[in-house]
């Protein structure tokens, strides 16, 4: 019979490792290019959102806008050719409730003809677009077109213009 060897005991104190030190060359490179790369993917992705939101915002600004301009001057044209009852059905149902048709009739049709109008761009604090108006006579005038927003429909509304 062979007599089984015993492992030998594992090396103690004063035992010299493989190599000095381990190795440390290139090792704060890959560390900085790591953290540089990490940085710069990060710059990326928050200007892509800061981008996207400012592109979001410009083009929500401009439907807005643009949806203004429709409304106001469906109301300004339907004033011009003396459609008035149309004018009254696009105002919004608060000014239709303190105000009638005839009354609304005999009160702009009391007012000097239009022969122009350049709608200005959406206030979107007060909700309010700036309208200048040429006269039949001439003369102009810059009013403010205050809106608001019907909550059935999502449309815009004409509900008062003010000097």
């Amino acid at each position: 019979m062979t007599a089984t060897q015993a492992p030998p005991p594992p090396q103690g104190p004063g035992v010299v490792p493989p190599f000095p030190a381990p190795p440390v060359e290139g090792r704060g490179r890959r560390v900085g290019l790591g953290v540089g790369v990490g940085a710069g993917v990060l710059v990326l992705v928050l200007g892509g959102g800061v981008a996207a939101a400012v592109g979001l915002a410009t083009v929500a600004t401009s439907a807005l806008n643009e949806q203004a301009d429709v409304v106001v001057g469906d109301y300004f044209d339907a004033v011009r050719d003396k459609r008035y009852g149309s004018a009254y059905d696009m105002l919004c149902q608060e000014t239709r409730d303190r105000q009638t048709e005839a009354e609304f009739t005999r009160q702009v049709s009391a007012k000097e003809p239009i022969s122009r109008y350049d709608v200005g761009d959406l206030n979107l604090v007060d909700l309010s677009t700036p309208v200048d108006l040429t006269y039949a006579d001439g003369s102009t005038d810059r009013v403010e077109a205050y809106l608001t927003q019907n909550r059935r429909t999502g449309r815009f509304e004409v509900c008062s213009i003010e000097e």
